[in-house]
């Protein structure tokens, strides 16, 4: 049966003339938006996800597939782990080659996003001309790329978590659109789809449906916002390709099974982790689901807001948490009824309403596992969990511009677009260097003690001491029980040999944290300098109490015991440091020192002997040797 093609006019391009020109000018958009992000410095959570990560430097050790579990950026996120490995290969600790694959994942996230929405615009079957329907896609993948919210989750190196999980979720989804066969995209778009079949063969149904599941595990590799991903590829049947759930179960069972398996690859990757994330997620971390639950109703305000008028935009907002249901009423008002709508547009007989159903579905699924009940500790409120979510709301302001404004849309879109670039570039400049960034965040948030910490670290760090002091005092007076401002302020004393200050804030770390190793070190060093051995003696046994295996701490004590004359003990923290090193010159000396001092030259003399195997030219060595030959006569 032909298909009819609605009329056009002549200034209309042909659908097929969206084919590559659109997806091209939106990768260079995106492109030339980021441009400036390219030498923008490692920023918060790189450090711990990059720079302190030893399972990144060897991208042919099975190391890169189980990142640390200390709750840093890549715990339990082994794709990602693997993605910051191959850059490490490429570029070491220099940025380019992250901000690259950032900037490519974003491009990637954008295209996917276009043929997505061109396909779901095409099975409305809205009462729009086709080339409204491309223009409706193109503006709405163009808005969401270059949308300023975006801006974290892309310049920010550590946060290729959220942008990679939204290119394998936006893929998952697409890979399902393009294999489900009831997906038949309307009028001229299937006639150019039927048209290029038999010069640019696509892959059949089960491969794109195959490519679907793959995409679903790998995601579920790299963050856990994945887990709604077959919940709502499951509604997405059920709204624009089956019109039932039973309809989709039925059609599609086989790949419904397949794809909630890939709930399987979390599972697997949270019970390596003990079920949480370190200290940054869980329910026994002293905040209680119910507040955490009520900050999240602040939250979603800001981030619906923030979408439709991104400013002041933060880079952290904090840990600070709501307790109070009266603070929040009215965001949680406004809460239940975007619900109610959501729950009620998706249970209604009409297309057009289902489909507002679902972007308000795609809103709040993907924004559950971070923003609804589970504390996550270290970050109450985050604008890179929006990266996502955004493409619901775009998509919605897109569909109403076009249809509230009729032949101006595209013209209105376009200055939308252009409003976007231009705060998006803007912004990207905010995060040319850490002073900048930091200065930025605490004018917008000033209560937040992080912000002036990180601003006094950054301040540090570029030479500016005065001021780094004013920001670390700040951060105090706002958590004077911020352990980490307490220790960090003390090493920035201590680069200034400002000992006195530097002691008061290294006891107040280990009196708020006593397990706080690094404290701990500065304040053995500081003890052993000023002479005070005991005490020396305490701070390193707290070092071996929290990391047993610590090899400074037992050469430092074994030495230390050793002049105290202590010689069993001394003798057993040398052995310590050789059952991890064998070949360290040094322990089998001090061990033989230890050994000859205790009245036993003839073990003294087996470990002189391997010492200088290991290092044949120490004359020192070579002397007590010969002392304890003698001692043997």
């Amino acid at each position: 049966m032909a298909v009819a093609v609605p009329a056009r006019s002549k200034s209309a391009p042909r659908a097929f003339a969206w084919r590559w020109p659109a997806p091209a000018c939106l990768v260079f958009a995106v492109v030339l938006a980021y441009a400036n992000t390219l030498h923008a410095p490692f920023l918060f959570d790189d450090a711990g996800a990059i720079l302190e990560n030893p399972t990144i430097r060897r991208l042919d050790s099975l190391a890169v597939f189980l990142p640390p579990a200390d709750g840093s950026t890549t715990t339990g996120r082994p794709a990602v782990n693997v993605s910051f490995a191959v850059n490490y290969a490429l570029s070491g600790e220099n940025v380019w080659s992250y901000h690259a694959l950032n900037l490519a994942i974003h491009a990637l996230a954008a295209l996917t996003l276009l043929g997505l929405l061109r396909r779901t615009f095409a099975s409305l079957q809205l009462k729009l001309p086709v080339f409204n329907r491309d223009v409706a896609a193109l503006a709405a993948a163009s808005l969401w790329a270059l949308h300023p919210l975006q801006t974290e989750s892309v310049t920010c190196i550590a946060q290729r978590t959220e942008s990679l999980c939204g290119l394998l979720y936006l893929f998952t989804l697409y890979a399902f659109a393009r294999g489900s066969a009831g997906l038949q995209p309307a009028s001229e778009i299937a006639a150019e789809l039927r048209a290029k079949a038999s010069h640019d063969p696509e892959p059949t149904s089960p491969t794109w449906l195959v490519l679907a599941v793959v995409s679903c595990a790998v995601g579920m590799a790299t963050k856990e916002v994945m887990v709604t991903a077959p919940v709502l590829v499951f509604l997405y049947d059920r709204t624009f390709v089956a019109r039932s759930f039973a309809g989709a179960w039925r059609a599609r069972r086989a790949f419904y099974v397949a794809l909630a398996a890939t709930w399987l690859v979390l599972l697997a990757l949270l019970a390596l982790n003990s079920g949480a994330r370190g200290a940054s997620a869980g329910f026994a971390l002293g905040v209680s689901p119910w507040a955490y639950l009520l900050t999240q109703c602040e939250a979603l305000v800001l981030y619906l807001k923030l979408s439709l008028w991104p400013y002041p935009l933060v880079l952290d907002y904090g840990t600070a948490v709501t307790r109070s249901l009266a603070a929040v009423w009215w965001q949680g008002l406004v809460i239940l009824a975007l619900l109610f709508a959501t729950v009620a547009a998706a249970c209604d007989r009409r297309p057009s309403r289902r489909a507002l159903g679902f972007a308000g579905a795609w809103f709040f699924l993907i924004l559950a596992p971070s923003s609804s009940f589970v504390p996550l500790v270290t970050q109450t409120m985050a604008e890179h969990r929006l990266y996502l979510p955004l493409a619901a709301v775009m998509s919605l302001v897109v569909v109403a511009v076009q249809v509230r404004c009729g032949a101006r849309g595209p013209a209105l879109l376009a200055v939308l677009g252009l409003a976007g670039f231009t705060v998006t570039v803007a912004r990207n400049h905010d995060f040319r260097d850490a002073v900048t960034i930091w200065s930025d965040t605490a004018a917008k948030l000033p209560a937040n003690p992080r912000a002036h910490h990180n601003l006094a670290l950054a301040l540090h760090h570029a030479g500016r001491p005065a001021e780094a002091h004013d920001r670390f005092a700040r951060a105090l007076a706002l958590d004077p029980g911020y352990v980490t401002a307490h220790y960090n302020w003390a090493v920035a004393l201590l680069a200034e040999a400002r000992t006195a200050e530097a002691l008061l804030h290294l006891a107040a770390t280990v009196r708020l944290a006593p397990d706080h190793a690094d404290a701990h070190r500065q304040l053995a060093r500081l003890a052993e300098q000023a002479g005070r051995l005991a005490d020396v003696e305490i701070h390193f046994k707290a070092i071996l109490r929290l990391a047993p295996d610590d090899l400074t701490a037992h050469r430092r004590l074994g030495l230390l015991l050793a002049r105290a004359e202590r010689l069993a003990p001394a003798a057993e923290h040398f052995r310590a440091v050789l059952r991890q090193e064998p070949s360290d010159a040094d322990a089998h000396a001090n061990l033989g020192n230890v050994l000859f001092l205790d009245g036993r030259p003839r073990d003294a003399i087996v470990c002189y002997e391997m010492s200088l195997r290991l290092r044949p030219d120490d004359a020192r060595t070579r002397e007590n040797l010969q002392l304890a030959r003698a001692g043997l006569r």
